[in-house]
């Protein structure tokens, strides 16, 4: 059976309006609002970065620096805990916590090197970086998402030669509108 010819089975014995999902009115609503709100985001990033590069002392001694760091790596090492977990039960959990430990993992890194003093402390931040954090990062982020992709391959979905920044989000409801306020 073709990748085409699979998907038109799946769609035909799925059921018209899937258990547990909201409306495609609502699903479109949600997803304007949150694009907006990233975007604002984004915008009042902006300003608030340039006026800390403007303000901030390029020295300055921290409260709580022990509770930080090793609250960060409680965070991360549970982090790892759980994307091991998921991936050993084959859960789809493992797709975002995997990503997000990888963002922890490169956080760390950049953390690590921007903290640390000149001489063997740097040293040692960047070996652990570029030899530690940052391929592990990578790992992290770029396997849980080619599995995305063969699964979406896998079930149909999309053809063997496209390429995940081209991949849409399945249609939740094939065959309706969007709703007249979409643009």
């Amino acid at each position: 059976m073709t990748p085409a010819e699979r998907r038109d089975l799946i769609l035909r014995l799925a059921p018209r309006e899937p258990a547990g999902l909201p409306s495609l009115r609502t699903i479109e609503r949600i997803r304007k609002w949150r694009t907006v709100l990233m975007l604002l985001c984004a915008l009042a990033l902006i300003p608030w970065t340039v006026y800390l590069g403007m303000t901030l002392p390029s020295h300055y001694v921290a409260r709580n620096w022990v509770a930080t760091w090793v609250g960060f790596d409680i965070l991360l090492l549970t982090m790892l805990v759980l994307t091991a977990l998921a991936g050993w039960k084959r859960k789809q959990l493992v797709f975002p916590t995997a990503f997000a430990t990888g963002v922890l993992l490169i956080c760390d890194a950049w953390f690590d090197t921007m903290t640390s003093h000149r001489g063997a402390d740097l040293t040692q931040a960047l070996l652990s970086a570029f030899l530690v954090e940052l391929p592990l990062a990578f790992i992290l982020i770029a396997g849980p998402l080619r599995l995305l992709r063969y699964v979406a391959i896998r079930h149909g979905m999309i053809s063997p030669k496209s390429h995940l920044w081209r991949m849409p989000i399945p249609d939740l409801y094939p065959g309706q509108k969007m709703p007249p306020d979409h643009p």
